[in-house]
């Protein structure tokens, strides 16, 4: 009797820093597919043996050469069609100093009007970043929880073929 293997398929974790310094936050233009040069925060895959503040902290290290305190959790964001599901940390600057990392091609510190909102890499960042800045100009910073509902057929690079949905805020 045959022996048979069943592979499960999980979604992946993807852990990153909104990175905060004197009113502004900490963007890293893509060096790499996809997206090759739009913005995005430090962010990327989880690693086994590592918690999610952990990697947030290691990637906003590889991708921005920024050395980070994690201050508290801001987003969890669901993207079911692509099985990715996102945690973004706010995070504050140890020393003043961030530089490209290997996968970066310029980082810079943006004031909440100057975020490149149309040169954003991914859905994800625009969500985050959108809450965040809602979040700062109302004077209370929440911790959010969605679903990014991307539109079935439209391209991984049109950012704007998606919807939210149940959104939490708390």
């Amino acid at each position: 009797m045959a022996m048979r293997r069943v592979h499960y398929e999980n979604p992946k974790m993807v852990v990153g820093c909104l990175v905060e310094h004197d009113n502004k936050v900490l963007l890293c233009r893509r060096k790499i597919e996809p997206a090759y040069g739009l913005w995005t925060l430090p962010a990327g895959y989880l690693e086994v043996g590592e918690s999610t503040a952990e990697g947030a902290s290691r990637e906003t290290l590889e991708e921005a050469c920024a050395d980070v305190e994690i201050v508290s959790p801001f987003a969890q964001l669901d993207i079911p069609l692509i099985g990715q599901s996102y945690i973004i940390f706010r995070a504050r600057l140890k020393t003043p100093n961030f530089s490209p990392g290997p996968e970066s091609l310029e980082c810079a510190l943006f004031a909440l009007d100057d975020i490149p909102f149309d040169s954003l890499a991914f859905s994800s960042i625009i969500v985050t970043l959108r809450m965040y800045t809602e979040d700062v100009r109302s004077g209370s910073i929440k911790f959010h929880y969605c679903t990014i509902n991307k539109r079935l057929g439209a391209s991984p690079s049109d950012l704007r073929s998606f919807d939210i949905d149940n959104h939490i805020a708390v």
